[in-house]
């Protein structure tokens, strides 16, 4: 798929902030936030959907990987994880790490995006790098 943002981002013909990479997958803040932290893991290949992508268990081995550094490095063990695929037509897990007073209540609102500086994002970013083991 030629015109597929997360493609051209797996590819770093779009920059991004990320925060996680290896030979298969790729993990990366959402610009559009739901909380300070909220990343996307997606394979570098394109797959339209999560259960399309032939090396599931090495994806959500990923996935693992980054949830469990965004709990260490935000100090929270409240890391939920979304699985939709509408907006855009490639593969990808949503992980969005929740803190007390983040305005979501019980139940995360997916109406209410948060706003980071670039400076914020980078700082997010990398002590999320740091944080994933």
């Amino acid at each position: 798929m030629t015109e597929c943002i997360f493609c051209k981002i797996a590819k770093g013909e779009i920059p991004c902030y990320k925060v996680y990479e290896d030979e298969d997958f790729i993990a990366f803040l959402d610009i559009n936030p739901l909380n300070k932290g909220h990343s996307l893991v997606i394979p570098k290949k394109h797959y339209r959907w999560v259960w399309d992508v032939p090396n599931i268990g090495e994806y959500y081995k990923a996935v693992c990987k980054v949830a469990n550094g965004l709990r260490q490095a935000f100090d929270t063990d409240w890391v939920v994880s979304f699985v939709f695929g509408e907006e855009v037509p490639h593969a990808h897990v949503w992980l969005v790490p929740r803190f007390e007073g983040d305005g979501h209540g019980g139940a995360i609102n997916l109406d209410i995006r948060k706003k980071f500086s670039k400076e914020e994002m980078e700082e997010a970013a990398k002590i999320i790098r740091d944080s994933i083991q």
